[in-house]
């Protein structure tokens, strides 16, 4: 006669991924992923030489997000953006209790990535370029146009994300690509007016260990209300049925 077999109570396989992959293994994604992006995005601008204009930075962060999300996507939604996290709680593709500690992530992320950036980089290039912080701004009269650039910008880019990656009539396997080629059009067609920064631990990081911080708010408002703004669009007019609020 069989007998039932007894639980293990130190046997976790169960119970331990459980917890482990929905809190605390997104969180670490989101830390890596933002570290190892900004540090390549930092790097680009500080080793531009200038002969190819806007193009290598614009590869650069371009190529990286489609790789990171590519790779830690169904892990944490790979948004390394507090932005992107900002729509996707909004917009249904993140539960709230992850928000906060997404966001502490990409901002320690950031710093991280700008820190290595300024550990490699040559000095001299570092402190021209500093630290590949944004400051496209000279002037108060920029900041109505850099402002606008910024929302627009960062507007394209969030709702191709959630489009592309939580809604369910358009989702698509091609959703890294599609966000990766979305910031490197951003970065060729904005780079000049506000260096095209759509994130504000793209700006946070380099800032914090550059100590730059010039007209830093702009690269908080900009994105922030392009968040807002986007999850309006979604939730109202272009999300699925699950999605929407109304007219279903």
């Amino acid at each position: 006669r069989h007998l039932p077999s007894t639980p293990n109570p130190g046997h976790c396989s169960e119970s331990w991924p459980h917890w482990y992959e929905r809190l605390v293994q997104p969180c670490v994604a989101e830390l890596l992923g933002s570290a190892l992006f900004i540090f390549v995005g930092c790097l680009s601008v500080v080793e531009d030489t200038g002969d190819t204009g806007r193009l290598q930075p614009a590869l650069v962060h371009g190529l990286a997000l489609v790789l990171t999300i590519a790779v830690l996507g169904d892990i944490s939604g790979a948004h390394l953006n507090p932005a992107v996290s900002l729509a996707m709680w909004l917009v249904g593709g993140l539960n709230i209790t992850m928000l906060i500690p997404y966001w502490l992530c990409q901002l320690c992320g950031g710093m991280m990535g700008a820190g290595l950036a300024k550990a490699v980089a040559a000095s001299e290039r570092y402190i021209n370029t500093s630290g590949g912080a944004f400051s496209s701004i000279t002037a108060d009269e920029q900041i109505p146009a850099v402002l606008v650039c910024e929302i627009v910008m960062t507007t394209f880019l969030i709702l191709v994300a959630c489009m592309g990656a939580v809604n369910g009539r358009t989702k698509t396997p091609l959703a890294p690509f599609c966000i990766g080629f979305t910031v490197t059009v951003n970065v060729l067609a904005g780079g000049g007016v506000s260096g095209a920064c759509m994130n504000p631990a793209r700006a946070f990081g380099p800032a914090v260990v550059a100590n730059y911080w010039d007209y830093h708010w702009v690269y908080w408002v900009g994105p922030t209300v392009a968040a807002l703004l986007v999850s309006v669009l979604v939730r109202l007019l272009l999300g699925d049925r699950t999605t929407r609020l109304l007219l279903k």
